[in-house]
């Protein structure tokens, strides 16, 4: 019996908002407070969850201008500001809805329209049915099959074309071309006078489309007519301004919308304050109380960037009982902190947390400090809660120069939860950290990476069935939200000593668990604690940048993308938006009649990158687009956005590099996110020189070279693949000869090609379709070819095999130093779930080894480093490469040791080679 396919419901809040604010007659509580609309958004919520999607999301417009403001100044401006009782319900709506579990998104720059078009045809592109909770008409240019639009509030339901036509009287596809006929008064979009819905329905009708509307415009007679043509002008910007966009760059995938744990508490309080008998009463029948995630997610949990600092008095918590497991003091005197210096220095281990004012650790203000010592007994030392009538809190310098001797001792142990945050925050306040032994956080992924997320309150409640105390529980949340250090101290205690108390917990629940498996806690103790230093001291070093370089590549990408846009619109013979899917498509396969080689899942043809990879021999047009979107994604994404992260005090640029990350152990960056530079194209190169060396430095890039390949010749043991790496020849070309029977200089450049497609598309489990793809030949010749590459490397064939199996039996596969990718869907009945799970299975122990050796590599650098002054610093780690900051003349001590540690950080059955660069800037080290 198939099983049915996961559903994801967007939810389009702000349409729903308004609709039910002038839908409902104006209620308001026993308070006075307006809760007509909240109390319709409720209900619509409400009646979403009891169908029991996999994944939800409630999008909202952010405030300030979109793309279409800069297309159209007068876009919406007829409409009337927000009315108070509206706007008032506007921050307990995020409250409900972040309360229940559900992702609240709001994209700068975009409509809600247009997150949702995108998520939704991301998501039926992945298999996933997609429901469109909306009353917006202009949804229904996406329905397809696998999307729907529902209407909650009439109950009506748009499913397929038929029904669509049925309502409208066009198709899907024709839905934008009669809106931009009929305009919108909503949006202050102008349409053609007099042309209603029927109207521009029977132009369609007639004649297709809008473009063909227009060119036999001269053809509709009477006033309508003249109407029609002194409208022509405006019509393709109006067709603009409807298409919602289905192509944004978004931070968060489908998948990653998956309902949360409802937090009833929050909800019971709410619920009771607006009246809303039903839910409650629902409620108390229902779920417990449980976390959703706060300030403390993803393992970074000790602070609150962006929120509002209050003007006066601390804020009124919203839970004044809050509970905590165990004794917890605060530590306002002088002997009150003598006595704690005195049990964590008689303590075997403790347990330590820092309370600031953001989640830049580069930026952060320490508020105060959290300790336990043993379960159940912690502490909490304010040092910067600034709110008036706060009590006196102990001398700041004082206080962590009296501190610092412990937390600098390498022989009593520290740990933490997501440590290397608070490493920074003591840093940067004079305190040095040693002896830090443990993470809880790097705890949970090495024992299992996929179980659970690893923040502390995830861990908290799956392995110590507690529900801790929440940051908006202390601080408030949404524009009511203020700083930690305006809290008032003893709900800070509550709440701050308990990290430290719970961390430790965690401690003793993990660890015993990593002890009974010794490969895993090798993987814990010999690489991942290590690293948490090392990585702490590449993200304070920083990379020097050169803002105005890369200013001035940003107005060069800007002249290039306009260029790019008129060569397309000579080329189509027309105006259309670049950045319409729907509007590229019509003209690529309708009007210019090329093929569409690649399908949505729905069978659409589709207009992503491979698509338009796939015909861009047949038409310069695609071309030309991929060009421009290249173009675009580096301006926004590094050369527009780089300079504003240069840290004010430093100079530099400052990264954060992820362990808990990717399950298979790679290193992840953020803010800015340096490992996605394009190094292929000269645009990408250009970018990476504006990674400099400031005078008297070089910059160095040590590179490992065809590593993964070289994991699969050890893992696979296959004579054919350690001949060829062992007599140092060109490995692609080694191939190709070892596969077309041929001497390495008879090998062509196709052939090499071929090689080289097999060798790596194999790691990722890529079939004969994916090859012949790749190289341009029918689907039996690419299967021709890994019958011989198989047949000449029998050993790579078996490894892949076993590994298959290995992780079918067991349901993990391991890298080369012991470290698991456990595979959840390895043994499921769908077949693409499955398949995923075994191309995974193949790829895992060659990645996941990968990343072991370049972390076993950065820790001994780090090492040898720390003996050489300032004269070399390791400033960035990009996948396979690291990257130093020298002294001119320390280059060639640099290259030399780096080179020895980076390939004796493992011992396989080929060499390990690093390729090494020097240059002013971080292009020219390639």
């Amino acid at each position: 019996m198939n099983q049915p396919a996961p559903r994801l419901v967007l939810i389009d809040g702000s349409s729903y908002l308004y609709r039910a604010f002038h839908a409902l007659p104006p209620l308001t509580n026993d308070a006075g407070e307006p809760t007509g609309a909240l109390f319709g958004v409720v209900n619509m919520l409400r009646a979403t969850l009891k169908e029991q999607p996999t994944y939800v999301a409630f999008v909202v417009d952010a405030p300030g201008p979109t793309f279409r403001d800069e297309l159209y100044p007068d876009y919406k401006a007829n409409r009337p500001p927000m009315p108070d009782d509206l706007r008032a319900q506007v921050q307990p709506m995020c409250d409900i809805v972040e309360a229940l579990g559900i992702t609240i998104l709001r994209i700068p720059g975009v409509e809600a329209d247009d997150v949702i078009g995108t998520l939704a045809l991301r998501a039926a592109e992945q298999g996933i049915d997609v429901t469109i909770s909306t009353g917006d008409k202009d949804f229904a240019q996406l329905v397809r099959p696998g999307i729907a639009l529902v209407n909650t509030m009439s109950g009506s339901r748009l499913d397929s074309e038929a029904t669509v036509i049925d309502k409208f009287g066009v198709r899907p596809d024709q839905i934008i071309d009669l809106l931009a006929l009929m305009g919108d008064a909503v949006d202050n979009i102008p349409g053609v006078d007099k042309c209603g819905p029927k109207t521009a329905a029977k132009w369609l009708g007639e004649y297709g489309t809008l473009d063909a509307v227009i060119a036999n415009a001269d053809q509709i007679k009477g006033k309508i007519g003249e109407n029609l043509r002194a409208a022509l002008p405006r019509l393709p910007l109006n067709r603009t301004l409807t298409t919602i966009r289905t192509d944004l760059e978004l931070e968060r995938a489908p998948t990653e919308l998956a309902l949360r744990e409802p937090h009833a508490d929050d909800l019971r309080v709410m619920y009771a304050r607006y009246g809303f008998k039903q839910a409650l009463k629902e409620l108390e029948g229902g779920a417990g109380s449980s976390d959703s995630g706060d300030a403390r997610g993803a393992g970074v949990r000790n602070t609150a960037a962006g929120y509002a600092r209050a003007a006066s008095a601390p804020a009124e918590p919203p839970h004044p009982e809050l509970s905590a497991p165990g004794e917890y003091e605060t530590v306002l005197t002088l002997d009150q902190l003598d006595a704690w210096i005195t049990r964590l220095r008689e303590a075997d281990e403790f347990a330590f947390d820092t309370e600031t004012d953001s989640l830049d650790p580069m930026q952060a203000r320490l508020v105060g400090l959290s300790f336990a010592v043993e379960p159940g007994r912690a502490a909490y030392l304010p040092l910067g809660h600034d709110y008036p009538g706060v009590p006196a809190q102990l001398d700041r310098t004082e206080t962590l120069a009296a501190l610092a001797p412990l937390f600098a001792d390498p022989g009593k142990k520290k740990l933490g939860q997501h440590g290397k945050y608070d490493l920074h925050v003591l840093r940067r306040n004079g305190m040095e950290i040693a002896g830090y032994a443990d993470d809880t956080m790097l705890e949970s992924f090495v024992y299992n990476a996929t179980a659970s997320r690893h923040d502390m309150d995830s861990l908290a409640k799956r392995y110590l069935g507690y529900d801790t105390i929440k940051y908006e529980q202390v601080a408030g949340k949404g524009a009511k939200a203020i700083s930690f250090s305006q809290v008032a101290i003893d709900d800070a205690t509550r709440y701050a000593a308990e990290d430290a108390d719970v961390t430790l917990r965690l401690h003793r629940a993990l660890s015993p668990r990593l002890l009974a498996e010794p490969g895993l806690e090798r993987v814990y103790r010999e690489i991942e604690m290590p690293l948490v230093p090392v990585l702490a001291r590449i993200e304070a070093n920083g990379v020097m940048i050169d803002g105005d370089e890369l200013r001035r590549q940003s107005a060069d990408l800007g002249r290039r993308m306009l260029a790019a846009q008129q060569k397309a619109t000579e080329m189509a013979g027309r105006t259309f938006n670049l950045d319409s899917p729907k509007q590229l498509g019509q003209l690529l396969f309708d009007e210019l009649k090329l093929p569409a080689l690649v399908k949505t899942p729905s069978g659409a043809p589709s207009t992503n990158e491979e698509a338009l990879e796939a015909i861009a021999e047949q038409h310069e047009l695609p071309r030309v687009i991929l060009e421009y979107r290249g173009l675009a994604k580096l301006r926004s994404t590094y050369t527009d956005k780089l300079p504003e992260m240069v840290n004010r005090d430093t100079g530099r640029v400052h990264t954060s590099y992820h362990q808990a990350g990717a399950a298979t152990g790679r290193l992840a960056s953020s803010d800015p996110n340096l490992q996605n530079i394009p190094i292929r194209t000269d645009d990408g190169r250009r970018i990476r020189q504006a990674f400099v060396a400031p005078p008297g430095r070089r910059i160095v890039a040590c590179d490992y070279s065809q590593i993964e390949l070289r994991i699969m010749a050890h893992l696979s043991e296959d004579a054919g693949l350690l001949r060829a790496f062992e007599s140092g020849a060109d490995i692609h070309r080694a191939t190709a000869a070892e596969v077309f029977g041929k001497s390495m200089e008879e090998v062509s450049g196709n052939e090499r090609r071929a090689a080289k497609a097999i060798n790596f598309g194999l790691m990722y489990g890529m079939g004969a379709f994916g090859l012949a793809r790749q190289l341009s030949i029918a689907r039996g010749e690419a299967q021709d070819y890994i019958a011989l590459y198989f047949s000449r490397y029998p050993g790579v064939r078996d490894f892949m095999e076993r590994t298959r199996q290995q992780a079918r039996e067991q349901g993990y596969v391991e890298t080369v130093f012991g470290r698991r990718l456990y595979l959840e869907n390895i043994q499921a009945r769908n077949q693409g779930l499955r398949a995923g799970a075994e191309r995974a299975a193949i790829n895992a122990p060659m990645q996941g080894t990968a990343a072991d050796i370049i972390k076993r590599a950065m820790i001994t650098i780090d090492a040898w480093l720390a003996g050489q002054g300032n004269r070399a610093l390791m400033v960035l780690q990009v996948h396979d490469e690291l990257v130093f900051e020298v002294e001119e003349g320390f280059v060639d001590t640099l290259l030399a040791e780096v080179g020895a540690r980076m390939s004796g950080a493992a011992q396989l059955r080929v060499p390990l080679v690093v390729d090494s660069g020097v240059g002013a800037n971080w292009d020219e080290a390639h």
